[in-house]
């Protein structure tokens, strides 16, 4: 008989729509639905189906199928079909975590016919076992009943089939008998599984770091142990004393996507030890300590008491803007009714008036001056105007050398696109001094005020890091902006970027091109460089490579062409905090100014940073093109770590200090020949901040 336990178990299944009728019927449902698993329940919708209290209960039938089905593949060992359900249904769908009629859930069946693959499926997909299993012989009392109850079905089926006459009921009987005969061999499997299975053994390693001030970070690998039953979940353990009594927290980990756990709300300067233990469907193993025994909860600032570095500095811009604008208040931008009297005249500006206003129409061709033009794209596509150009603005047309600080300055602009009729009206009344540099100013807010008017868009995105120039005398300065949504344009629309490439006729030689010809032919190249400037770094601790080279007007910063925002760089660890006592380490490192480790020392290498800073050296003298003899000459910046928000931190790689900067002219032994390139040092630091 079933236990009273498993009695309660069936009056709560018994709102749940029946199963298949046999094990038989079971498999044909999964045969017949296994070409349909792409097709979403939502598909009901577009046809006959009138109500909508039907279509519910037809999506509700639906699923309780898929469910069916996912059952049968677990019980026939398919991951191919249950990996596909599992990735176009969602564990709600499937009804992952609700047990079938035999009081067993898909995980379960997976763990006890020992499949780790497909149990490890299920566990990522956030399947549970079985609630209704409190201890060990409440599971193995279940197994038996349900291997003594699919016996006795067997038995009866099989007298049955014997002896009865061959008719239409005796084959149908058969059918189920084979039936009962496989899940009756199924049950005896997950059984036998269960008797054998043994409790999972420690995990094979466990890691502690110091993730901040309060907190400290456990990774942790599965164990080695191949017989054991799979590995449900995991308990990480951590207390003041090395015998972990008193034990000050724990927590059971069971999404096991990601073997790591943070521990918060840590004591800083105060030395924890961790231990972690596994467990499977016999109980729990025994603890594994980490590596190292204890960690203390702490960041290099605690070091000196530096503050961050950043810590307020967002608050006084935004003060000293304010106090900018409450000295302009007299300004006639903040006074709109004054600048435009003739608003109401102008709120019918789509006229073919307003089209030809000579000063509204975007350029087809360039004279000698300087430009600006706007590029924004959606996938394959970019906007143009309706004569297939590139939108192109004058900015000056007696403007025949762009000089560095008005472009830098004009970089700077494009983080205050919102803001450009305040800067262009407050830049007016300031030129009463007659400066050329605020003419040459002013004249690229207007341009922008023009551009921004003509395309109805205020951001025109991010300035690309040096301007087109050609023999004519033409400068055109290109901003990038990514279109996310689908919008649609009066004076613009989308063209394919090919079709508007192999479209275009060139007014000029191949030896001579124009810069809206060098515009198109590199136009693919500005958006990569465009989208890579916007990608950002995976939480962890970076090792940087400084590398300047300075000109008549400028000083460069070396970046890889993959990810332009960034300095050359590689990964040590993905934990972005470094601890005090670490950081005490490069301190002293530092002080005797001893060259960057290439070879480990005994006395340094049960250091993890050191080891973790010695390969990432290697792997950046080799991204680099660097040898790595003539790394012995390079430091370590000891003055602080870089942080990048709280998940991302840098370590500073410096050439010896002649060779920071590359002067014109100068040898520059230590720079790649390929795969980087070099940004204005305004431009580097614009790109970091976005």
């Amino acid at each position: 008989k079933m236990t009273q336990q498993m009695r309660d178990l069936q009056l709560a299944q018994a709102r749940k729509p029946p199963g298949p009728s046999s094990p038989n019927a079971a498999k044909r449902l999964y045969r017949n639905l296994s070409g349909k698993f792409r097709v979403n329940y939502t598909s009901f919708d577009e046809g006959s189906l009138v109500g909508r209290g039907e279509k519910e209960k037809l999506r509700k039938s639906y699923l309780f199928q898929s469910n069916a089905a996912l059952f049968e593949a677990v019980e026939l060992q398919d991951l191919d079909r249950v990996q596909e359900m599992l990735k176009h249904y969602s564990p709600e769908e499937l009804d992952l975590n609700t047990p079938n009629s035999e009081g067993l859930l898909p995980l379960d069946i997976a763990i006890m016919t020992n499949n780790a693959p497909i149990a490890r499926a299920l566990l990522q997909a956030g399947a549970k076992e079985s609630p209704h299993f409190v201890s060990l012989e409440s599971r193995s009392l279940h197994l038996s009943t349900l291997v003594r109850e699919a016996e006795q079905r067997v038995n009866e089926l099989m007298a049955q089939v014997v002896n009865e006459a061959p008719n239409a009921d005796c084959s149908e009987k058969e059918k189920q008998l084979k039936a009962w005969e496989w899940r009756f061999r199924l049950y005896k499997r997950m059984k036998a599984g269960f008797e054998h299975a043994r409790v999972p053994d420690a995990p094979s390693s466990v890691h502690l770091s110091v993730a901040s001030s309060t907190s400290l970070q456990v990774t942790f690998w599965e164990p080695l142990s191949v017989n054991s039953a799979v590995v449900t979940k995991y308990k990480v353990e951590w207390s003041c004393s090395p015998t972990f009594s008193p034990l000050l927290g724990e927590a059971v980990i069971d999404k096991l996507k990601d073997l790591h756990f943070t521990i918060q709300g840590l004591v800083s300067g105060t030395a924890y030890h961790v231990r972690v233990s596994a467990y499977n469907m016999k109980g729990w193993g025994p603890p594994q300590a980490s590596m190292p025994p204890f960690a203390i909860p702490s960041n290099w600032r605690e070091y000196d008491g530096r503050a961050p570095r950043r810590r307020g500095q967002a608050e006084a811009l935004d003060h000293l803007l304010g106090q900018v604008k409450t000295v302009h208040q007299h300004c006639i931008c903040h006074e709109p009714c004054k600048n435009q009297p003739q608003s109401r005249k102008h709120s019918v500006s789509k006229s073919l008036k307003h089209l030809f206003h000579p000063g509204s129409k975007f350029l087809k061709t360039l004279k000698r001056g300087l430009y600006l033009t706007a590029i924004f794209y959606k996938d394959d596509n970019i906007l143009v105007t309706h004569e297939d150009q590139i939108p192109v603005v004058e900015i000056d047309d007696t403007y025949s050398c762009l000089l560095m600080q008005d472009f830098l300055w004009l970089t700077k602009v494009s983080c205050m696109w919102d803001e450009i009729l305040w800067l262009r009206q407050c830049v007016t009344v300031s030129q009463s001094s007659c400066s050329c540099i605020l003419q040459t100013r002013f004249k690229m807010l207007l341009a922008i005020s023009q551009m921004q008017g003509l395309l109805g868009i205020q951001d025109l995105g991010q300035v690309f890091f040096e301007p087109i120039k050609d023999k004519q005398g033409n400068i055109l300065i290109v901003t990038l902006k990514e279109v996310k949504t689908n919008q649609t344009f009066e004076s613009v629309r989308w063209v394919p970027i090919c079709k508007l490439q192999s479209g275009r006729k060139s007014v000029s030689s191949p030896e001579e091109p124009t810069a809206l010809d060098t515009l198109l032919i590199s136009l693919q190249d500005k958006l990569a460089y465009h989208q890579r400037s916007s990608h950002a770094l995976s939480p962890g601790l970076y090792l940087g490579y400084l590398k300047l080279c300075s000109a008549v007007d400028q000083i460069r910063v070396l970046v890889p062409e993959q990810l332009p925002n960034i300095l050359c760089h590689v990964k040590i660890r993905s934990n972005p905090n470094i601890s005090r006592e670490e950081w005490e380490w490069l301190q002293k490192m530092a002080s005797v100014e001893e060259p960057v480790p290439t070879e480990p020392e005994t006395d340094r290498s049960q250091n993890p940073l050191f080891q973790e800073l010695q390969v990432a050296i290697k792997e950046l003298m080799t991204l680099v093109n660097i040898p790595l003899q003539e790394a012995k000459d390079f430091r370590l910046y000891s003055q602080e770590v870089l942080d990048f928000g709280d998940q991302v931190s840098f370590l500073l790689l410096l050439p010896p200090s002649d060779d920071v900067c590359t002067a014109p002219g100068q040898n520059n032994p230590y720079t790649p020949r390929s795969g980087f390139l070099t940004l204005p040092l305004q431009i580097f630091e614009l790109g970091e901040e976005r």
